[in-house]
């Protein structure tokens, strides 16, 4: 014991030197596994920023993964409310910004310089993954919360409704966009990014095509990359400081009802008669089958007399003859458009104004909100909600308001100050909108769709292939600025 007690660095030595051994096995298994990926040798200009710009995108996708498990760890009210979930989901939304937009430079890049001559199931295997950073994107902005993200999952249902898909995707159903954002699309997005980066670790960076653009093979410059990570990184992280991203109060029943009452009465009445923008919506599919005088009236009206015992104006409606209750319903909409009186119409003989001044009152009251709710399948599914603000057209207004709306450039803005410009990418769909406001969203998603697939099947299309050849966009990437061998080329 004596002797342990006066030598003990000479019995724990060992045991530290298997610790030490550890580590570096640990952190040696980690780097080889990473060399593993790298792509070794690159052409003389391959370690240019224009020609790495794959491992940032990378770096852009991890960014966005553990922010956005963060964001939902913690959920909605804290990422929306709080400073640190307000960070977090900036750094969120600007990480997303980034990637969409080295995305579409990392295409342009391989466009202009014919890459997809020699690796036509890379090229097209990238159209797939632009199309779902798309739709991944357009779902975040959907899940954001606030005013922006319900008028943008109005928009997107009525997209998604109008091309015949609204039963599999509904945007206003928060529960089902959160599994589309969360996990089908971006495990199809791994599954993606990861065979288009092996493909090209396989054969390599292309190479000019051209006999006259000289190059050599160079060890690829892996430290220089990790340093521009981590600029890009600070990139996102200054933007994330200084221009958080956007949050608008979203609307509720209760600020309709109380800043409007007769509005919101008069969409009762409306919901009733079936003569609203949901009860007439062109698209009779999921999720806008539902009954509106079932869901808005008949369901909030009969829980708060069966729970208050008072007397239901609804069966003296239902006992007036077809004729009598056109007019009683005529009667009841011409005196909420002319600004009647809520409090006086709860006592009136027009059963239908009774009922519609009750609904109008439970709202003021944040009675009738929780109740609509609750009709849903789940908590977070808001399509009853989103629908009657926008049979209200307070959704219209509001959105307006913050220049949202579609004559105002609203499909590209992500919040209602000047410089919140997010999907700048949808432009032309928006200017299609603007100048063909009579088109259908089937016509207009059908017209976007079928762009798509031009990109898609553009290795393949005979004479329009060679146009980036022939108007000799390699120049803006080849050139004695980025390629060595030119360089001296032209000191000789």
């Amino acid at each position: 014991m004596t002797q342990t007690q006066n030598t003990p660095g000479i019995s724990k030595l060992p045991q530290d030197n298997a610790q030490k051994d550890t580590k570096n096995s640990i952190v040696s298994d980690i780097k080889g596994l990473m060399q593993s990926a790298y792509i070794m040798t690159v052409p003389s200009y391959g370690n240019g920023f224009f020609f790495t710009i794959g491992i940032y995108l990378l770096e852009l996708f991890v960014i966005l993964g553990i922010s956005g498990m963060i964001m939902l760890v913690f959920g909605p009210y804290w990422w929306d409310t709080t400073a640190a979930g307000t960070f977090i989901r900036s750094i969120h939304a600007w990480a997303a910004e980034a990637f969409v937009t080295l995305m579409l430079l990392h295409m342009f890049v391989n466009f202009a310089t014919s890459a997809y001559r020699k690796k036509k199931t890379v090229w097209m295997i990238g159209v797939v993954l632009l199309l779902l950073v798309f739709l991944e994107y357009a779902f975040g902005i959907g899940l954001r919360g606030g005013l922006v993200s319900q008028w943008n999952d109005k928009a997107g249902a009525d997209l998604w409704n109008g091309l015949g898909l609204g039963y599999w995707v509904n945007p206003l159903n928060q529960s089902a966009l959160l599994g589309w954002h969360v996990a089908i699309v971006p495990i199809l997005l791994i599954a993606l990014i990861g065979s288009h980066y092996m493909m090209v670790k396989r054969k390599g960076l292309s190479v000019p095509y051209r006999n006259d653009i000289p190059y050599s093979m160079v060890p690829a410059d892996h430290k220089r990359m990790y340093k521009r990570m981590v600029y890009i990184f600070a990139v996102v992280l200054l933007f994330a400081i200084f221009l958080r991203a956007p949050y608008v109060s979203p609307l509720t029943t209760q600020g309709i009802a109380q800043q409007t009452p007769g509005v919101f009465a008069a969409t009762m009445v409306k919901e009733f008669n079936y003569s609203s923008g949901t009860a007439t919506y062109f698209d009779t599919i999921d999720p806008y089958n539902f009954s509106t005088r079932q869901v808005y009236v008949v369901v909030p009206y009969m829980r708060y007399v069966n729970s208050s015992g008072s007397v239901d104006a609804l069966s003296a409606f239902y006992a007036e003859n077809l004729s009598a209750q056109s007019i009683t319903i005529a009667q009841a909409l011409a005196y909420f458009e002319a600004n009647g009186s809520i409090s006086e119409g709860l006592n009136s003989t027009n059963p239908i104004v009774s009922v519609a001044s009750r609904l109008t009152l439970m709202a003021q009251q944040d009675i009738y909100g929780p109740i609509l709710s609750s009709e849903e399948s789940n908590g977070l599914d808001q399509t009853y909600e989103i629908r009657l603000y926008a049979d209200t057209r307070v959704l219209y207004s509001s959105a307006a308001e913050y220049g949202l709306r579609t004559r105002q450039w609203g499909m590209i803005k992500s919040g209602g100050k000047w410089w919140q410009i997010g999907s700048y990418w949808v432009a032309p769909y928006n200017l299609l909108e603007i100048w063909f406001p009579n088109n259908t969203d089937f016509e207009n998603g059908v017209l976007a769709l079928a762009v798509f697939l031009v990109v898609f099947l553009f290795p393949y299309i005979p004479k329009l292939n060679e146009l980036p050849d022939k108007l000799k966009l390699y120049k803006i990437f080849w050139n004695r600025f980025t390629i060595p061998e030119m360089k001296k080329k032209n000191k000789r």
